[in-house]
C-alpha cells in the first residue's frame, strides 16, 4: 500500500514539474505587429502593414495561395491559420483576457466575435458562446487525431481558428474554442 501511495506522489510531482517546464518553454512567440497589452486597456488600432489583405471593413471572400499567405503572415500565425496547428493551452494572449470590444481574424481582419459572447473556460483557450453573425465563422468536419470534431474557420479567408463544441453555456450551449494567435482585439471606445 505504501509503495502505491509513494508511486502516486512521484507521478503527481513529475506531472507538476513537466507542466511547469512545458508552460515556460512553449509560449507562442508574437511578432511586434501582433503584440497586445493584456491588461484591461487593450489597443484600438492594429498595424498590419505587411499584410495588404487585412481589412476590418472588406467582407469579400479571399482566395489566396499558400505562398501568398506565407509572405504576409508571421510563421506562428501561418502554422495555426493555414496549416491547422494549435497553440499551446494556457499560453495565448486572450485566454484570460476580459477587455470589452471586438475580436477580428488576425489573418484577414474579418469580424468574428464580440467580447460579451466570451466566457471563462478552463480549456486553456479563449472561448465564446456565439459568433458575431452567421457569416463570421464557417465549419468543416475535422477527423484529425482519430476523432471527429467541428473545425471553426474564418468566414472570409477560411483560416483555421479552432473548434466548436457543444459544451458551452446558455443561451447557445456552444463553445467556440479559439486560438489566441488567430484573433485581434479592438477595444470599445
Amino acid at each position: 500500500m505504501k509503495s502505491i501511495v509513494l508511486f502516486s506522489v512521484l507521478i503527481l510531482v513529475a506531472s507538476v514539474f513537466l507542466y511547469s517546464s512545458y508552460r515556460s518553454q512553449n509560449s507562442v512567440s508574437i511578432s511586434s505587429t501582433e503584440a497586445v497589452n493584456t491588461s484591461q486597456e487593450s489597443f484600438s488600432t492594429i498595424e498590419k502593414l505587411e499584410n495588404p489583405y487585412y481589412s476590418r471593413t472588406d467582407t469579400n471572400k479571399l482566395t489566396l495561395t499558400d505562398a501568398q499567405w506565407k509572405k504576409v503572415l508571421s510563421p506562428d500565425l501561418y502554422a495555426v491559420s493555414r496549416e491547422k496547428d494549435t497553440e499551446r493551452p494556457f499560453t495565448g494572449k486572450y485566454w484570460e483576457f476580459s477587455g470589452k470590444g471586438t475580436y477580428y481574424c488576425s489573418a484577414c481582419g474579418f469580424k468574428l466575435f464580440r467580447s460579451d459572447a466570451k466566457f471563462a473556460s478552463s480549456c486553456g483557450w479563449p472561448s465564446f458562446f456565439e459568433q458575431e453573425n452567421l457569416s463570421s465563422v464557417v465549419y468543416e468536419i475535422d477527423k484529425a487525431y482519430g476523432m471527429e470534431r467541428t473545425e471553426a474557420l474564418c468566414g472570409r479567408c477560411e483560416g483555421h481558428l479552432g473548434h466548436l463544441f457543444d459544451d458551452g453555456p446558455k443561451p447557445t450551449g456552444k463553445r467556440y474554442c479559439m486560438n489566441s494567435i488567430c484573433l485581434d482585439f479592438v477595444a470599445d471606445h
